[in-house]
């Protein structure tokens, strides 16, 4: 496993993590303590030392799972964790005791004294830019509760607000194959202001991993069914904001035309991902160990090809970028 820093100012971390909001339970499948260790067992195996979770995945569940393993694991793991969109602060409640309370709470889940980074989690934009929140933390941060705080982004206007954010260590954001403006439009600046780039759903709520048809069908509480046309959150948060028919469109276009012989459908879009130098670390979620042995193994591949990385920039030009839906 190759390793990144995150930020400048920031901590090394395996530039392959591993997202844990499955571990919650909230993709339609409640997942076992036992279940839970044998995934994060296997990430640690496969040398992935950087976890994402958050509070509102199942209600502090992932967190509470991610605070036993950490306490069963000789192997110092770097673990991020958000703050608004559980309890009480979210839509309109963000207050500093409200944050302290949160972070409180987050630090007894993990066990853990201080937050090695605490992040924004998608709060709505006119608290980015009425800025109290950062000072917040920033007090957090000196009273040690956290050791470094950024933000869970929807747009790149959110992610520029951030980033005048003095502190800011790092920005989380939807980045795949299919939504590619941000390589203009926000990794230069994230890059200028030496911000760490968390690259969330990689691969399009699994979309991109090649393994959907027509035929497929999603649990009654899973996003990817009750969320595909932002009708609980953000439609991007769900296969990327498209409509769910083209991306099974766009899959084998990408599948007929682009995917070299030697690669699968997964190692194509993470490595795609990773070729990207203000990227510092991806984070596909994983519901079984085998996922996480997959996703691991990109760090060891070659980057793709020249010709491969511009057939995807025009697929996306001509192809994908008009079927995007929400807030990008």
């Amino acid at each position: 496993m190759k390793i990144r820093k995150l930020g400048t100012n920031g901590f090394n971390v395996s530039e392959v993590g591993l997202g844990c909001w499955q571990l919650g339970g909230n993709w339609g499948i409640d997942i076992s303590k036992d279940a839970a260790f044998n995934i994060l067992n296997e990430a640690v195996k496969n040398n992935i030392t950087f976890f994402d979770t958050a509070d509102v995945y199942g209600d502090g569940k992932s967190e509470t799972l991610i605070g036993e393993f950490l306490k069963t694991c000789d192997t110092p793991i770097r673990v991020a964790t958000k703050f608004g969109r559980a309890g009480n602060a979210y839509p309109n409640n963000y207050t500093k005791d409200v944050l302290r309370q949160t972070v409180e709470g987050s630090l007894e889940r993990l066990g853990v004294d201080s937050l090695d980074l605490l992040q924004l989690h998608c709060i709505p934009p006119q608290y980015l830019k009425d800025g109290a929140v950062f000072n917040w933390l920033r007090d957090l941060q000196k009273e040690g509760l956290i050791k470094h705080f950024g933000a869970s982004v929807e747009t790149v206007e959110e992610g520029l607000v951030c980033m005048e954010q003095e502190g800011l260590l790092s920005l989380q954001v939807i980045f795949n194959i299919f939504r590619q403006k941000l390589v203009t439009e926000l990794f230069p600046q994230a890059e200028a202001k030496g911000v760490g780039i968390i690259v969330r759903l990689p691969l399009a709520s699994g979309l991109l991993s090649g393994k959907f048809d027509n035929k497929t069908t999603f649990a009654e509480d899973d996003h990817r069914n009750f969320n595909r046309n932002g009708e609980a959150f953000n439609v991007g948060e769900t296969f990327a904001g498209l409509p769910f028919e083209k991306g099974l469109e766009l899959v084998e276009l990408i599948k007929n035309n682009v995917l070299p012989n030697n690669l699968t459908m997964v190692q194509l879009a993470l490595r795609w991902i990773l070729d990207h130098k203000a990227v510092s670390s991806i984070i596909p979620g994983a519901s079984s160990p085998k996922q996480v042995i997959s996703n691991a193994q990109v760090s060891h591949l070659q980057g793709l090809s020249p010709e491969v990385h511009a057939a995807l920039i025009e697929l996306y030009k001509t192809q994908i970028h008009n079927h995007i839906r929400g807030g990008y």
